[in-house]
């Protein structure tokens, strides 16, 4: 009897539930009656505390569509999976335990950047273990994209999309603040599609003043609006060269706001005297339904993951590499974040087009 376990970690997404559904398929395919499939509830902390169920075929049927997670998610931070519990249970000696218990041939983690982390520690310990990317970030190294992250980008890019007709009308100035606090794939993506005027990212710090220039200059030229596609990240080059500890002070002195980008309404509004709005999508951006792209994506993933399973091939996560499914080393991964390289193509043909990052 073939075993495996299953856990969604992390921030919800779309796709993580068709990405189980590709594994599991392509494990009954191969094994039909001969493999058992544990679900472990609310992500690692249902492997610590035992927290699972056997799962049945009919729980993949009609799922590939579906948003969220049918197991439910957790956030288990890694820089605390070393520290007891509240009752001093040893957290990592707990899910090896789990897995122990349940027989298990391997265990299947659908994550982020922290999630695969805890993912690789578990490797290191011994287990047998698949990591699958989940995050509308992308910002997981070594795969091209991440599944939940095309989905993220259209539903960003309706919410810009949403906002010309409103902008327009009213001659207004709008920022569109897209999920992203380390990371601007998602804001530069979705700012592209959404025909964004200034794009603000983490990577590329930016020049307030050069920020209202450009509005201005489109206003000189006869428009009337302008849309910028502001990341959750988004950081000022003052801010940038300053400390943690020096940006914490300086924020506590000043104004507070609830984000950067009501800070930065407020100071083009006082630039320029026009009215400044701002729209978060927030949330929803993880929600809702994988677009077709990510259903391709992870049925791919999770058939790949099975395979991975039957060869014997552990210790590895899932990527799409130059169109391909492959199976890269978590030890390799594991900790690496993926960012937008300001020098990359994509920045200067949006640079081309005339789009102002601010820099």
């Amino acid at each position: 009897m073939m075993r495996v376990g299953f856990l969604t970690s992390g921030g919800d997404c779309q796709a993580l539930n068709a990405t189980m559904r590709g594994i599991a398929k392509a494990l009954y395919t191969m094994y039909d009656t001969e493999v058992e499939i544990i679900g472990f509830e609310d992500g690692f902390r249902g492997l610590i505390y035992g927290d699972y169920r056997k799962m049945q075929k009919s729980d993949f049927s009609g799922i590939l569509t579906r948003g969220g997670t049918l197991l439910g998610t957790s956030r288990t931070p890694f820089k605390y999976i070393d520290e007891p519990d509240e009752n001093g249970l040893n957290k990592v000696e707990a899910m090896k335990n789990t897995y122990k218990k349940l027989r298990l041939n391997c265990l299947c983690v659908l994550g982020g950047n922290g999630s695969l982390k805890t993912a690789n520690r578990l490797s290191q310990e011994g287990l047998n273990v698949i990591g699958l990317p989940k995050t509308i970030d992308n910002d997981l190294w070594g795969t091209d994209v991440t599944f939940g992250f095309q989905s993220a980008v259209d539903i960003a890019t309706a919410a810009i999309d949403n906002i010309h007709t409103t902008a327009a009308s009213h001659g207004r100035v709008f920022i569109v603040e897209i999920m992203g606090h380390k990371v601007g794939f998602l804001t530069l993506n979705a700012g592209i599609a959404g025909g964004a005027d200034v794009i603000l990212i983490p990577e590329i710090p930016y020049d307030t003043k050069k920020v209202i220039e450009a509005i201005r200059e489109r206003n000189k030229s006869g428009k009337a609006f302008s849309i910028l596609a502001v990341a959750e990240g988004a950081i000022t080059k003052e801010d940038a060269k300053l400390g943690k500890k020096e940006l914490k002070k300086k924020k506590e002195k000043g104004k507070v706001y609830p984000s950067i980008s009501y800070e930065l309404a407020d100071q083009i509004g006082e630039a320029l005297g026009t009215e400044v709005r701002v729209t978060v999508p927030g949330h929803t951006q993880r929600g809702g339904v994988p677009n077709a792209y990510d259903r391709v994506l992870s049925t791919r993933l999770g058939a790949e993951a099975a395979m991975c399973i039957k060869r014997g091939e552990f210790g590895v996560m899932m990527a799409r590499t130059k169109q391909k499914i492959t199976a890269v080393p978590l030890a390799d991964i594991a900790g690496k974040l993926k960012t937008v390289d300001p020098k990359s193509d994509i920045i200067k043909q949006a640079k081309a087009v005339g789009i102002c990052f601010g820099d």
